[in-house]
C-alpha cells in the first residue's frame, strides 16, 4: 500500500553525522532503500535544530537551517534517479509516473525565519512546503506545548502574520508543538486546512503534545489532518513503541475527527527506544496490523496516502 510520512528528523542525522550518512543507505531509520522497502509515495523531510543549542554556539537560526537546506539539496543531488523535491500535487504525480519517491521539505522550528516575513518567503522560494511553528522552545511566533503551563499562552503578533504569509503563499501551517492557545488562534485565523504533522490523542495518552477531542474534531472540521507519531511517550505508559496502542489512537481520532483526518507522522530519526515498527521500512507490517485489526480497505487507503493527498493539493496547490 502506497503511504505518505508526514515528518522525519533524518536530515538532521544526516547534517550532524561524522561518518559522513546519506541519504542512500544509512543506520537511521530513514533512508532510501528503506523508504522503496516501505512503499513510500512521499517523505516530508523536516529541517529540525535545538533552537537553545544553535543559540549556545551563537549561530543564526535562519543561517543554520540555510546550511541544512544546502545538504538536503546536495543529497537530492546525488539520488536524483531515486527521489525528487515535490512541491505540490503535480510534482507529486510526476515523480510517482517516474518511479521516484517524493521529498517534501519542511522546517520545524519557526525560528528559522527569524521574526521575517522576508525570510518566510525566501525558504518557500527555496522550496519550504510546511513550518511547524515551534519546537520547545518559545520563539517570535508563540509558545510550545512542552509543559501545560503554556496552554493559555497564544500566537504573538508576529506569529499572526506568519499564518497570513503561510496562507498566501501556500504552505502548511504545522501545530504540533505549538500550546493548546496558539492552536485554537490558528483555527481561528487560518484560511486554509492545517496540520498536526505528528500529534497523537490526548485522551488515549495524557501528553501536552497530544492533542484534545475538541483539537481533533476542530482540526478534522477544517479540513485539517494529524500524523500518528510513533514515539513511545506519545503512545502509552508502556516504555515501548507498539502497534496496539497505534491502533487505538487512530481508531479515537478517527471518531473524534473523522476518516479524512488522520495521516502517518512517524518522527522517524526523533525518536529513540524499543519500536515494533523500527524503521520506515518496515511500515507495511503497521498496514497488516490495520488491516487484522477491523480497519477497512477504504479506511486504510484514506490514512495512508489519500487524505494526505487531498490536503497537499488543497494547500499546496
Amino acid at each position: 500500500m502506497k503511504t505518505i510520512d508526514f515528518h522525519c528528523d533524518t536530515m538532521l542525522r544526516i547534517f550532524e553525522s561524522s561518518r559522513g550518512a546519506g541519504l542512500k543507505e544509512n543506520d537511521f531509520q530513514v533512508d532510501i532503500e528503506k523508504l522503496q522497502r516501505g512503499q513510500i509515495l512521499a517523505q516530508f523531510f523536516a529541517l529540525f535544530f535545538e533552537l537553545d543549542v544553535v543559540r549556545e554556539k551563537k549561530k543564526s537560526p535562519f543561517d543554520h537551517t540555510l546550511e541544512m537546506l544546502e545538504r538536503f539539496e546536495e543529497e537530492l543531488r546525488k539520488n536524483a534517479k531515486d527521489i525528487a523535491l515535490a512541491q505540490r500535487w503535480e510534482d507529486l504525480v510526476k515523480n510517482e509516473k517516474e518511479k521516484k519517491i517524493s521529498a517534501f521539505l519542511t522546517i520545524e522550528e519557526g525560528e528559522a525565519i527569524e521574526g521575517s516575513l522576508d525570510k518566510l518567503a525566501f525558504f518557500h522560494k527555496k522550496g519550504v512546503r510546511l513550518i511547524t511553528l515551534t519546537w520547545n522552545f518559545e520563539n517570535q511566533i508563540g509558545f510550545p506545548n512542552t509543559q501545560y503551563k503554556n496552554q493559555d499562552r497564544g500566537l504573538k503578533p508576529f506569529g499572526k502574520d506568519v499564518i497570513e504569509g503561510m496562507n498566501h503563499l501556500g504552505m502548511l501551517i504545522d501545530v504540533s508543538h505549538l500550546s493548546d492557545r496558539g492552536f485554537w488562534d490558528v483555527a481561528e485565523l487560518s484560511k486554509k486546512p492545517f496540520i498536526a504533522s505528528h500529534s497523537n490523542a490526548r485522551s488515549v495518552k495524557s501528553h501536552p503534545r497530544n492533542l484534545s477531542d475538541e483539537m481533533l474534531k476542530a482540526l478534522g472540521n477544517g479540513g485539517g489532518v494529524t500524523g500518528l507519531n510513533f514515539a513511545h511517550y506519545f503512545l502509552s505508559s508502556d516504555g515501548i513503541s507498539k502497534i496496539e496502542p497505534m491502533l487505538k489512537h487512530m481508531r479515537h481520532i478517527i471518531n473524534a475527527a473523522g476518516i479524512e483526518a488522520l495521516v502517518f507522522g512517524t518522527d522517524f530519526d526523533g525518536i529513540s527506544g524499543e519500536l515494533e515498527i523500527e524503521n520506515i521500512g518496515e511500515i507495511q507490517g503497521l498496514i497488516e496490523a490495520m488491516e487484522k485489526g477491523g480497519f477497512s480497505a477504504k479506511e486504510i487507503e484514506h490514512i495512508t496516502h489519500k487524505n494526505g493527498l487531498r490536503i497537499i493539493e488543497e494547500v499546496l496547490g
